[in-house]
């Protein structure tokens, strides 16, 4: 078997591992081992790469020790820095951490492009236009990644606006695809500044792009630099003819664009809606809200789960928050013990991306058959005794039905308001992620269990457990 021959094959068996990897990512029950499997195939397309040194020409040989060492360092600095990151983060940094993994993907990509561009190592218009969108993509990619990085993870606050705004990303997207347009006519043979300054731009263009987006739109951001990502990778893979490269870009891109209209879908909004509107700049629209907060003792929410028949709880960010997961569990282990019919509830975009509180509960050692989707489960809350909201706020406010002039009106929310009795588990009075007021708060059946989800949840468990023990 020739060495071409074995990489070919390698690279074959990398993309099937890929494939089949993220086939089992769309079920929490077998996401873990997709995981895994994919994570294979990475190794496989890695010490594919390797082989290469036993199918070179003679002047490439030269090179091969200082590339071979050059590649070792960046492997163990990856390798290194993500397995440190990947055991210290936490569940609720998860989503910057995608993001942040995201970028790595884009400027990867932009790397390879550079150096086909600097290097004037492509040959033919399709392969030179592929060379420069992905670099372009790249490169933009890059830079938002970090910025919506940066914006979730408290580094960066508010958002980046100005009158004409759009015309200056409209003028800087044209200036890009202008010179893209430049060095494919003239067959890649243009100054090193010139395409210095390309990738400048390009950069500068994702900052521009992600500065303006709010904070509550930023996990649709995240999903959308991901298939640009995908994108990117796939057009330097038709670039260096590697077909595992053009098989994961062509993977993670399609996945990526059906998680963001996924997301956009849950939100009710488009994505062009996302990138160039400011999701919460019509709070201010929405009006006075009767009624008021009704507060209630956790102790006594508590009580009545306790002798209730139906609880179906919600979960949302807050939940991670206070790393309350596994005290909820306990929690609602106690109910089922007194014959209590529990079950979660979650939204598309409960916490901050897709599955996250999932995966949350999960850790938790919550069983899957108690889970389910806002589409499998809303109906019945109108035959629950009891719906819990634990940190969630946006997903579960009843102005995305009856509020036309909400900024969230027409977004699908769990109708956790049909409840007989509602008790809201919150820290304190403060609106949502998107700013806006919610109604549900307000509502006659609803009460407000102020404090940190896990302290509450220690009080409930308390509760329940002394009046067992009373009645003992």
């Amino acid at each position: 078997m020739t060495p071409d021959f074995i990489i070919q094959t390698a690279y074959f068996a990398a993309a099937f591992l890929f494939i089949y990897g993220l086939k089992r990512m769309s079920s929490p029950v077998t996401a873990r081992s997709g995981i895994v499997w994919a994570g294979w195939g990475m190794v496989v397309a890695v010490l594919a790469s390797f082989l290469y040194v036993l199918d070179v020409n003679e002047s490439a040989k030269p090179h091969l020790t200082t590339n071979i060492v050059l590649v070792a360092i960046a492997l163990a600095l990856g390798l290194g820095w993500a397995w440190r990151s990947g055991k210290k983060v936490e569940m609720t940094a998860m989503p910057q951490m995608v993001a942040l993994y995201n970028g790595m993907g884009g400027g990867a990509a932009a790397a390879i492009a550079a150096i086909e561009l600097f290097g004037y190592k492509t040959h033919g218009s399709i392969v030179l236009t592929m060379a420069v969108l992905g670099g372009l993509i790249g490169a933009m990619a890059l830079s938002g990644s970090l910025i919506a990085w940066a914006k979730l993870d408290g580094r960066v606050n508010g958002t980046w606006r100005f009158s004409g705004l759009q015309a200056v990303n409209g003028s800087l997207l044209l200036v890009l695809l202008a010179m893209g347009g430049y060095t494919i006519v003239q067959g890649g043979e243009v100054s090193h500044a010139f395409i210095a300054v390309f990738f400048i731009l390009a950069l500068f263009y994702g900052v521009m792009m992600t500065m303006p987006i709010g904070g509550a739109d930023m996990p649709v951001v995240i999903s959308l630099y991901n298939a640009f990502t995908g994108l990117a990778v796939g057009f330097e893979g038709y670039v260096l003819q590697n077909p595992a490269l053009m098989i994961a870009g062509m993977v993670v891109g399609s996945a990526g664009t059906l998680l963001t209209l996924l997301m956009a879908k849950a939100m009710n909004r488009s994505v062009s809606n996302v990138l160039f509107s400011n999701f919460g700049a019509a709070a201010e629209e929405e009006g006075e809200i009767e009624g008021s907060m009704k507060p209630a003792d956790a102790s006594d929410a508590a009580i009545q789960m306790r002798y209730a028949s139906k609880v179906i709880i919600a979960p949302g960010y807050g939940l991670a928050v206070a790393q309350a997961q596994h005290k909820l569990f306990e929690f609602v282990k106690l109910l089922q013990a007194n014959d209590v019919d529990v079950k979660f509830a979650i939204h598309p975009v409960a916490g901050r991306m897709p599955g996250h509180m999932n995966v949350l509960l999960a850790e938790a050692g919550v069983p899957y058959d108690i889970i389910y989707d806002m589409e499998d489960i809303n109906e019945e809350f109108a035959q629950a005794d009891v719906a819990v909201v634990v940190g969630a706020n946006d997903t579960v406010n009843p102005a995305a039905r009856t509020n036309k002039s909400s900024p969230i009106y027409g977004m699908p929310i769990l109708n956790v308001d049909k409840a007989r009795q509602v008790y809201v588990v919150k820290r304190g009075k403060g609106k949502g992620y998107s700013g806006v007021e919610n109604e549900l708060f307000y509502a006659d059946n609803c009460n407000m269990v102020y404090g940190d989800a896990q302290k509450v949840m220690v009080d409930m468990l308390t509760a329940v457990k002394e009046l067992e023990g009373g009645g003992h």
